[in-house]
């Protein structure tokens, strides 16, 4: 508990040294080669998409793409949690590195999960012969103004055929329908090139160009260059382990193996997919994926609506919103209330965000749970949608590695917001005055008394660490 304690006070005081130094605006190479035309297109593309809303096909569809990968599976992720879902994870990517898949594992160096219950696993994947893992940036806790440079990504691709992207980490809370402690709401897509001969047009390309990027990057590191005879031993008895695991699955749970999918069938036309990410660098990025994203809102010319876990724009964020058009009753943010957040330390810096917002008659409703919504989406004109890890806070616009898909598919804008509509409707609008606009259908999610007041208390320092930003 100390060693957490301090772990949160370095992260706010070196966060208050790095955001107090200069906040790099986006150059203007960038701007020239990215405008918002880009991500439109002239006909029909090679790439499909399919919504990944709901948990259990989420965790069925990646079992399926591992079942039937033939080349490589390359996996990027900010945190993996021990649990069923995990187990099963780990033992699918071995089976396909028996099968002689090359599977290259890339995960944040302080929240990628893979410790204590989970050190065993992480040495029988490194053991492989066909798997590599890297983090990036490893903890050093002589180095702590590296603890801010987080990998916050959430990829999967397949054979440079199929790619995921979207919020979920990988945990029994984003994939299991009951039963789990503080279950959470996500969205993914699944991306397909439909086009095997050509791979020069498909977003595809470039996801992989940029986890080959982040791959090799210095400050991407292996954990181990060789594992001593002991740690070899337990690798062993790991891999035993979840193959064992996997072998019992599929006997207990057979509905979740051997499936086809013709996801060519089951997918969306797309005009134009296109793949954006924050710079790699250390400290202060220039906030590429925001810069996409805020220019977006200011070229939208009918509606905007946004769902993050929190909203959270800090003043270093504003400039880039300052010439948005749309007017503020044509916004909507969809987000978490106090009952449903999970995430207390951030729902106490968004609060008086969402009030400022509530003030100037933008449309803010908020989840009322019993579950927590964790997904990032963006939906423009009803046109062009955006889903992938990127949270509205300076973390995401400034710090952490962050990537999203920009999809430009009036067909699949309309299945996105009709599942988006099943939240709206567990959620009550706020008023001006802070409270709720009174719903029949829905009551407030309760809260505990412990919730609330820890609430009121982070948000004093959360309101010092924003006035310093």
């Amino acid at each position: 508990m100390i060693i957490l304690i301090i772990y949160i006070l370095y992260i706010i005081i070196f966060g208050i040294v790095i955001f107090k130094g200069n906040h790099p605006q986006v150059s203007s190479t960038y701007k020239e080669q990215h405008n918002v035309e880009r991500f439109y297109g002239n006909e029909t593309s090679q790439d499909r998409v399919i919504l990944l809303e709901e948990k259990t096909f989420s965790g069925y569809a990646r079992v399926n793409l591992m079942e039937n990968a033939q080349e490589s599976i390359d996996v990027a992720y900010y945190a993996i949690h021990k649990g069923y879902i995990t187990d099963l994870i780990l033992g699918m990517i071995l089976d396909a590195a028996d099968r002689g898949v090359k599977v290259r594992i890339l995960l944040d160096g302080i929240s990628h999960g893979m410790r204590f219950s989970l050190k065993d696993a992480q040495y029988a994947l490194i053991n492989h012969p066909n798997v590599e893992m890297k983090f990036y940036e490893p903890l050093n806790p002589l180095k702590p103004w590296t603890w801010n440079n987080r990998l916050h990504d959430k990829l999967l691709i397949i054979d440079n055929k199929y790619a995921v992207i979207g919020g979920r980490n990988i945990g029994n809370r984003y994939f299991v329908e009951e039963g789990e402690k503080n279950p959470t709401n996500d969205r993914d897509v699944l991306i397909i090139n439909t086009d095997t001969k050509s791979k020069e047009g498909s977003v595809l390309n470039q996801m992989e160009s940029y986890f080959n990027e982040v791959w090799d990057h210095p400050i991407t590191k292996v954990p181990f260059e060789k594992l001593s005879p002991r740690q070899q031993k337990k690798a062993h008895d790991a891999n035993h382990q979840l193959k064992q695991k996997l072998e019992d699955l599929r006997k207990t749970d057979e509905k979740i193996f051997n499936n086809f999918y013709d996801w060519v069938k089951m997918s969306l036309p797309t005009k134009k997919i296109t793949f954006i990410h924050n710079p790699i660098q250390r400290f202060n990025k220039e906030p590429w994926v925001w810069y996409d994203l805020s220019n977006l809102m200011k070229n939208a010319k009918k509606s905007l609506v946004i769902q993050s876990p929190y909203v959270i724009p800090t003043k270093p964020m504003l400039p880039y919103l300052d010439t948005v058009k749309i007017p503020p009753d044509k916004i909507t943010v969809l987000t978490n209330s106090l009952a449903s957040t999970a995430n207390v330390m951030a729902y106490s810096g968004h609060i008086k965000h969402i009030n400022g917002m509530v003030k100037k008659n933008v449309n803010i409703y908020e989840y009322q749970g019993p579950d927590s919504i964790h997904a990032k989406t963006f939906i423009f004109d009803d046109q062009l949608s955006a889903v992938g890890a990127f949270n509205m806070d300076s973390r995401s616009a400034f710090l952490n590695t962050e990537s999203m898909v920009v999809i430009d598919s009036v067909e699949f804008t309309q299945k996105l917001e009709k599942e988006m509509n099943q939240y709206f409707k567990k959620s009550l609008k706020v008023a001006k005055d802070k409270s709720y606009i009174e719903n029949p259908d829905l009551k407030p999610g309760s809260v505990s008394w412990f919730k609330s007041y820890s609430v009121k208390g982070l948000s004093y320092i959360t309101g010092l660490f924003q006035h310093l930003l």
